[in-house]
């Protein structure tokens, strides 16, 4: 039997469990919060409370009919990124019982970041980037950062934007036009029936490696509360994002030297976004990876990979 790493996320808007061995993904469990309609978001101690209700019925399934005296580590998100003063209460939920099921079956806990979790989920199916120098972008509700990736897996923040998120700016113009908190998903059904209007085109903000969404979302609402087309608006928030990841790309390939791009987190799992993207830098000799979008929303499969990496680093596994 093979040694199984266990994994645990738990972030502002889905709890996560994960198992994992060498070969293949054994379990991967996720529950979505319950954000009500018309709000954009939750309070840290209401997602606490869910997360505490979500793993009680998630970690009964980990093993998935799998041997739990193989497990051998487990890795846990603890705080969001690895900047300085990066912290959310949230992340205590899945520390809790990381730890506490770590000390019943006398294994490893190691933490890892909620970042570093995408990351590395996304870089299954990319096997090329592994061991390599990549530039790698975090897209979703909560950031929008260019990260460079060294080849020890090493994570710094580059660049990416200087106010609201993509994933921000996704869903509260989602929000704004009725649809339920996470919008993403529901505003690219909107985008795919869109027409592509020049009167609605919305600026993209970018100076060097630094971009801005805040403007984009005043222009939208102000096209929004003068009866713009949903479907319309939706398609050219898109195609804003693409427009701005693309000028990033460029400037990072020509400042940096890197040419390998990653695309993880939940706004990258957009298809109309991956699409618009592939089609803009399709001449610039960059090559573009994305993870899979099953992987793409939160998840804990990254961080037990994570757990699996950081084990076999300690052990010679």
């Amino acid at each position: 039997m093979n040694d199984l790493f266990l994994g645990f996320d738990t972030s502002c808007y889905t709890s996560s469990v994960s198992c994992v061995d060498s070969d293949s993904i054994i379990h991967d469990g996720r529950v979505l919060l319950d954000v009500s309609a018309g709000e954009r978001g939750l309070r840290q101690s209401d997602a606490v409370f869910q997360h505490t209700r979500n793993l009680s019925k998630l970690v009964p399934d980990l093993f998935s009919g799998a041997d739990g005296s193989n497990a051998r580590a487990i890795g846990v998100s603890g705080r969001p990124s690895g900047r300085p003063d990066s912290y959310m209460p949230v992340f205590l939920s899945g520390k809790t019982v990381a730890y506490s099921i770590g000390a019943a079956l006398n294994i490893p806990v190691y933490e890892f970041t909620h970042q570093q979790g995408h990351i590395r989920a996304a870089l299954v199916g990319n096997d090329q980037l592994i061991d390599s120098r990549f530039i790698a972008f975090h897209l979703s509700g909560g950031t929008s950062d260019m990260l460079i990736v060294d080849e020890e897996f090493n994570i710094d923040r580059i660049g990416g934007t200087t106010d609201i998120t993509s994933g921000q700016l996704v869903d509260r113009l989602g929000v704004k036009m009725g649809l339920r908190f996470p919008a993403g998903k529901e505003l690219e059904k909107l985008a795919i029936h869109g027409k592509r209007n020049s009167d609605l085109i919305l600026p993209s903000c970018v100076r060097g490696i630094q971009c801005s969404f805040s403007g984009v979302e005043t222009k939208a609402a102000g096209y929004l509360d003068k009866g713009a087309d949903c479907s319309d608006i939706a398609l050219s928030v898109y195609d804003c994002i693409a427009r701005t990841l693309a000028k990033l790309v460029i400037n990072a390939k020509s400042s940096l030297g890197i040419s390998s791009f990653l695309f993880a987190g939940g706004v990258a799992s957009s298809s109309i976004l991956r699409s618009m993207l592939s089609v803009r830098l399709s001449n610039q000799k960059v090559d573009l990876a994305f993870s899979a979008p099953k992987l793409s929303s939160d998840n804990a499969v990254g961080i037990a990979l994570l757990a699996m990496d950081q084990y076999g680093k300690s052990n010679s596994y």
